[in-house]
């Protein structure tokens, strides 16, 4: 892997302990090895996004760290604790929340009811003020509480997807392709609405995402993922200017 100089901030930001390391992650399904001994760390505070193309194992990494499928070698570290092992359920009660690629809202339950399943990992604890967060958020929730979450567009399920797990009030956002298949202005709100989640409450972010501009535009540090190995790390603004990055992820794919 080429490691690329940080700038200072973000080397003052590496000082502290990751809140997750992921160490020598190596996962299959079946025979086939999907990630190779993947190391990559997110610290507190920090955007950071995977990129690779279709294929590259940046899902799998993503649903490796919440338990499905477990990393056969490596370790998974989360807030200090060792959660290779841990069970699925339990890895989102610890403040590690998910929106998973395609979404995955529940059709037939109306967008409260999704929400309110977001909230059940926090047993309630503060439902009513986090419902009132979200919908200020995403107002276009507000407006579809009791609408049914299979009728809205794909923009307004990646709404719901992400404020069903911001109803958990997580420490570390997992986002898996979070733009797949959205309209450019559509885009643009929810990679503003991440950024602005990160500089005003000081949200931790993992972003996995094939729209390799918008998402290292939006990251402090990125990864670059080919065949389940990371090659490449550096700053968003390194790698957006690197030759081999542009050549791979970024010729005409600004949209």
């Amino acid at each position: 892997m080429s490691a690329m100089t940080e700038p200072a901030s973000a080397a003052a930001t590496r000082t502290r302990e990751p809140l997750l390391s992921v160490r020598g992650v190596k996962a299959y399904y079946g025979n086939i090895i999907a990630l190779k001994g993947v190391d990559v760390d997110v610290h507190p505070g920090e955007i950071v996004t995977l990129i690779g193309a279709n294929g590259a194992g940046k899902s799998t990494l993503m649903m490796t760290v919440f338990g499905n499928p477990r990393a056969r070698e490596g370790q998974v570290i989360y807030g200090g604790q060792d959660i290779t092992r841990t069970e699925t359920h339990l890895i989102a009660r610890m403040g590690l929340a998910q929106s998973p690629e395609g979404r995955r809202i529940f059709p037939r339950m109306t967008v409260y009811e999704n929400l309110q399943i977001g909230a059940s990992v926090d047993n309630f604890a503060h439902f009513d003020q986090d419902l009132e967060r979200i919908c200020t958020i995403f107002p276009r929730l507000k407006e579809r509480l009791q609408q049914r979450g299979g009728t809205l567009s794909g923009g307004e399920q990646q709404m719901l997807a992400i404020g069903r797990a911001l109803m958990s009030r997580p420490r570390l956002l997992m986002l898996d392709e979070p733009s797949l298949g959205l309209a450019p202005l559509i885009v643009k709100m929810i990679f503003d609405t991440i950024r602005d989640l990160n500089r005003s409450e000081g949200l931790t972010v993992f972003l996995v995402e094939q729209n390799a501009f918008h998402a290292l535009k939006l990251a402090h540090r990125g990864y670059v993922m080919v065949n389940g190995v990371i090659t490449m790390s550096g700053s968003g603004k390194e790698l957006l200017a690197n030759p081999q990055v542009r050549a791979a992820y970024l010729e005409g794919g600004r949209h």
